[in-house]
């Protein structure tokens, strides 16, 4: 496996907010007046064009609504202009107001229609340009780079008057340079945003952490934490995580129970932290990790244990966050990989789906999980993994998973459950 399939997975642990670039070596325009987006015969042939002005969108039944949003959801393709149905829009006498233009190419990034949504993004630059927000050019840097590439980002981001260079829209550049692993580019920026007078954003170390995660670089992982910490920035959930997957990857156990019991401490602690901290320690404890089967593979065609530990913490994370869609993405993308997984992986998507009430999902992995190559599937994992659940006062998924074992022609917990 390499590389850039791990990078790709870990940096979808953000919120959501911003995602991994698109990367396209073709140079943004500079956006004079209300002079639409254009793209270079190349981007045109990978069918990212901009149609000419007269363009319609495609034909649809007159019982559609008739608004804004639906007449630019209509456009199915890409290579159609956003820019314009709003000309159109604005010519019949309606009003675009920043707003609905805003949630319109949020809706449209949500649905990787990239390209429609930076076409709104420079429409709002063009027209509206004294109602933009923070927030508008922070987004604009992202879609920028889904589009056009890091550096046209980066040109986009140095044309901007001091004045709109917040915090966030510093932030949404080092995304760009961390999503591309320019490291030089990163480090830079971030020393300049340590050196400005912004007030610090957990996201700002979040965005250091998982580019550092992503290449290996661990203990880099730990210097982050130490400088937020001298700045008095609170960690979130997602830093927590970043921090306790560099402790694990390195084997270095003693410090992720540190780590879960200043977790516990803190004032922001609440369920979806309290669940994390469960599936963390269950994983510690019945996960081996401390065996002498741990040593790293280094081979460029291999998954190192160092990335299945930081993919199993990933799970572990959206299982905190409940957010059984992004396990289910993760967990998919690893059975497509060749390589063969152990029991700890198992245990760790099996704890994941019973502490979250998935059985259909937990059944699924136990089939799996014994159908599959792993040579140390046997009862005392499954016990050992059953205990953990019991000792978490996590009753109800010890039960469950009980009865799935049983279903599966499996004893486990008999002493347990005899009580």
């Amino acid at each position: 496996m390499k590389g850039t399939f791990f990078a790709v997975v870990l940096r979808r642990r953000l919120t959501g907010n911003l995602g991994p670039a698109i990367l396209l070596p073709v140079r943004f325009p500079p956006m004079n007046g209300s002079r639409n987006v254009s793209c270079s015969p190349e981007t045109r042939n990978k069918g990212m064009g901009f149609a000419v002005e007269g363009e319609e969108a495609s034909s649809s039944p007159s019982a559609v609504p008739d608004d804004l949003r639906s007449r630019i959801f209509r456009l199915r393709l890409p290579k159609r202009s956003a820019t314009a149905v709003l000309e159109n829009w604005v010519a019949e006498g309606r009003n675009a107001t920043a707003p609905v233009l805003r949630q319109i190419a949020k809706d449209l990034k949500k649905s990787k229609r990239y390209k429609h949504a930076l076409e709104i993004s420079e429409w709002m630059k063009s027209h509206q340009e004294s109602e933009l927000s923070d927030s508008d050019y922070a987004m604009r840097i992202d879609l920028i780079t889904k589009v056009f590439g890091v550096s046209s980002a980066e040109e986009f981001f140095e044309g901007l008057p001091a004045f709109s260079k917040s915090c966030e829209v510093y932030t949404a550049l080092l995304h760009s340079y961390a999503g591309a692993k320019l490291i030089d580019k990163a480090e830079s920026l971030f020393q300049r945003i340590m050196d400005s007078n912004f007030s610090s954003s957990i996201l700002i170390y979040n965005e250091m952490m998982t580019l550092y995660a992503s290449i290996g670089q661990m203990d880099k992982v730990h210097n982050i934490v130490e400088e937020l910490k001298r700045r008095n920035v609170s960690l979130d959930l997602f830093a927590y995580n970043l921090w306790i997957t560099a402790s694990a990857a390195t084997l270095d156990i003693e410090r992720v129970s540190s780590i879960l019991y200043e977790m516990a401490c803190d004032s922001c602690s609440d369920g979806g932290w309290e669940t994390y901290m469960k599936l963390a320690d269950i994983y510690i404890t019945t996960g081996h990790l401390a065996g002498s089967d741990n040593a790293l593979v280094n081979s460029g065609e291999t998954i190192s244990q160092k990335e299945w530990i930081t993919y199993d913490f990933l799970i572990i994370l959206h299982a905190g966050l409940g957010n059984i869609q992004k396990i289910n993405e993760i967990w998919k993308a690893l059975k497509r990989t060749s390589q063969k997984m152990t029991s700890r992986n198992f245990i760790c998507i099996l704890s994941s789906y019973l502490v979250l009430g998935k059985l259909k999902e937990a059944g699924e992995i136990i089939c799996e999980w014994k159908q599959s190559k792993v040579l140390d599937f046997d009862i005392s994992s499954c016990d050992k993994l059953f205990n953990a659940l019991v000792k978490a006062g996590l009753m109800d998924a010890a039960e469950k998973f009980h009865g799935l074992m049983l279903q599966n022609d499996c004893k486990i917990g008999e002493s347990v459950m005899n009580l």
